[in-house]
């Protein structure tokens, strides 16, 4: 088995290359950016001198590169995405980049397995009831207009790689992960609240926040690459017993830097997002519709959330969601020490 993971060096995927190699692969292929820092993935592979981890410096900007780029793979891990930025940035460096690995995959006479890493982004929660057991039936977002650039370009791509499923016969495992976290990620997730200026807006109150520490997300990445019964599914990827956003915000605020913050209430925010939308259209603008309601009900509505059926082809968390927070608060709180931030 050869497999070939985009966003190689990223936060999750220096995570899965680590899973790879101890679940047993000799000679993964990281595909990297001819100019990035491969320090990260260097240090893996003299961790680990029984596997010949091989860094393949290359892009998916043609359909050629991509060939190049897949040479030689019978399973491809797609974690590539571009995060932020300008919307046509977005765009092309993460659906016409699926599109090309995708093409140059259906065209080689073995076409390799491919693993997808979505998000839970994809999902339309706008106008489902509040606490809905979101799984992999609950429906994919119908307004995607409406939502923000990366759930836009999210759900373009996975839909882009389900056509290319049935209409090229691609054997492909798609994996929509909620807020991956761990010790290198400094960010609170969105779910929580929305960092400003010097104050923190808590928004989330009591909802379930589907969090999923980053060696768990690798692990159901590698345990659905290898399940027969995982080809032609999507999967939720989140931890076990998942804190609230509350619980969340309040360790945070012991463990790692006393934030100072205002909790705005669900219901408070939704007539807040109304007024905002209003106002930016009558001003023609004047003020950014950073918060409408559509937006609200999708981020902020509490849900709940279901990982059956990842425990079904066999995947089960290595750390649980208190020994996760404990080692992340831990290393962000030394950080922010080292940075003299203290509030």
């Amino acid at each position: 088995m050869s497999s070939v993971i985009t966003g190689s060096n990223g936060f999750l995927g220096t995570a899965l290359t680590r899973r790879l190699i101890e679940h047993g692969e000799t000679d993964p292929i990281c595909l990297v950016r001819p100019s990035s820092n491969v320090t990260k993935l260097e240090s893996i592979s003299r961790d680990t001198p029984t596997a010949r981890l091989r860094i393949r410096r290359g892009s998916l900007a043609t359909v050629d590169d991509a060939r190049r780029a897949i040479e030689g793979a019978d399973t491809i891990f797609h974690l590539a995405a571009m995060l932020n930025g300008a919307p046509a940035d977005m765009a092309l460096n993460t659906v016409v980049t699926s599109r090309n690995l995708l093409e140059a995959a259906a065209r080689v006479k073995s076409p390799p397995k491919i693993l997808l890493v979505s998000s839970f982004g994809v999902y339309g929660l706008a106008f489902l009831p509040a606490l809905t057991v979101i799984n992999e039936d609950s429906p994919l977002e119908p307004v995607p207009r409406l939502r923000d650039p990366y759930s836009q370009v999210k759900l373009r791509q996975e839909k882009l790689f389900w056509d290319y499923h049935r209409q090229r016969a691609v054997d492909l495992t798609v994996l929509r992960p909620g807020a991956i976290y761990g010790p290198e990620s400094m960010s609170i997730s969105a779910r929580v609240g929305l960092q400003m200026p010097g104050l923190f807006l808590f928004l989330g109150g009591d909802n379930a926040l589907p969090l999923s520490y980053v060696d768990n997300c690798a692990d159901a990445l590698v345990v659905a690459s290898r399940a027969s019964a995982a080809l032609g599914r999507a999967f939720n990827v989140h931890d076990d017993d998942l804190p609230t956003c509350r619980l969340f915000f309040q360790q945070y605020r012991r463990q790692v830097r006393p934030l100072r913050f205002i909790s705005v209430p669900y219901f408070a925010l939704l007539g807040a997002s109304y007024a905002t939308e209003h106002y930016h259209a009558v001003s023609k603008g004047q003020l950014p519709a950073v918060f409408t309601p559509y937006k609200t009900r999708s981020s902020w509505k509490p849900m709940r959330f279901d990982n059956s059926q990842l425990h079904d082809i066999g995947w089960k968390p290595r750390v649980s969601v208190t020994e996760g927070l404990e080692r992340s608060f831990l290393h962000h709180r030394h950080f922010w020490e080292a940075h003299g931030e203290k509030s």
